[in-house]
């Protein structure tokens, strides 16, 4: 086998991602003990070997290029393999350890997430964790994402996804609202009512109410003086607080409707649910921090 990297290379191999995790050569200069000048000459003489740009650089800031994205990725994983190999021979294997960046729903963290992190943390003590509350889409390669759970994910070739659970959804409101505006008893009751909406973030379009009608699935898009976006607990508040009805996640209300805040109607047409998913790049290597992170939430599904 003929020698293909020097170790100038894998420096500057590091350096390129050092800057590229960090968004640009001033940051990653201190966490590599040099200059930025430096950063930036070692990532030069790299483009000049692959022949291509990694970065774009302006006066105010440099960004990938979509091959520098693409080599960012690679580059990444081959380096975490690299450390991993060198901790196993070590005999530290059986220490997982490093930072987890995770991006979660937010209804989706506070619920089901966060609550498990602490068990997490206390059977993994060396692994710190970023969690990232938000529904918006990520990047994997631009943002440094390890993972994310989303709802509803969309066939990706260059991820795994892990089905995390069916999440049931349920019809709500406060007996308060009922007494004034009546119980629906049919959908088509929901035309008289004040029905609460969420937006979705990506696109600020109103999903649709999921139903079972005589054993079909049935979507109803009901309508509403209020809307919310980004954060499906606001639309939760509104109910809580007599707006009006909203459909959300059981998970999400379980407790107001054990201690009677809130009342589910439209039982007889219950049934549907919407998937939350756990996302990763495809890759031929998986660090040991997150493979048991992945194999702890597996462990945790409730359906």
């Amino acid at each position: 086998m003929q020698r293909q990297f020097g170790d100038i290379l894998l420096g500057s191999i590091e350096l390129f991602c050092l800057a590229a995790e960090s968004g640009g050569f001033t940051w990653a200069a201190p966490a590599a003990g040099v200059t930025p000048a430096a950063v930036s000459r070692s990532i030069s003489r790299l483009e000049k070997r692959l022949g291509l740009r990694l970065f774009v650089r302006t006066t105010r800031s440099v960004r990938l290029t979509d091959a520098g994205r693409s080599y960012f990725a690679q580059c990444r994983q081959a380096l975490a393999q690299l450390a991993e190999a060198e901790r196993e021979v070590m005999g530290q294997q059986a220490l997982p350890s490093g930072t987890l960046r995770i991006s979660v729903p937010t209804t989706y963290g506070h619920h089901r997430i966060l609550p498990l992190l602490p068990a997490f943390r206390e059977r993994f003590p060396d692994i710190r964790l970023h969690v990232h509350l938000s529904n918006r889409n990520i990047d994997f390669v631009e943002e440094g994402y390890d993972m994310a759970v989303r709802v509803r994910a969309q066939p990706d070739s260059t991820l795994i996804a892990r089905h995390l659970e069916d999440a049931d959804l349920v019809v709500v409101a406060t007996r308060k609202y009922l007494r004034k505006a009546g119980t629906p008893r049919t959908l088509d009751d929901l035309a008289a009512h004040e029905c609460i909406q969420f937006e979705l973030p990506s696109s600020g379009r109103r999903i649709s109410w999921l139903f079972k009608e005589n054993g079909k699935d049935r979507e109803v898009f009901a309508d509403g003086a209020y809307s919310c976006s980004d954060d499906v607990l606001g639309g939760v508040t509104l109910a809580k607080s007599g707006a009006g009805l909203f459909q959300t996640y059981r998970f999400v209300v379980e407790k107001e409707l054990a201690d009677g805040a809130l009342v589910e109607v439209l039982k007889p047409f219950a049934g549907r649910s919407r998937p939350y998913t756990l996302l990763y790049p495809d890759g031929r290597h998986v660090p040991l921090r997150m493979r048991v992170f992945i194999d702890f939430l597996m462990a945790q599904r409730t359906g």
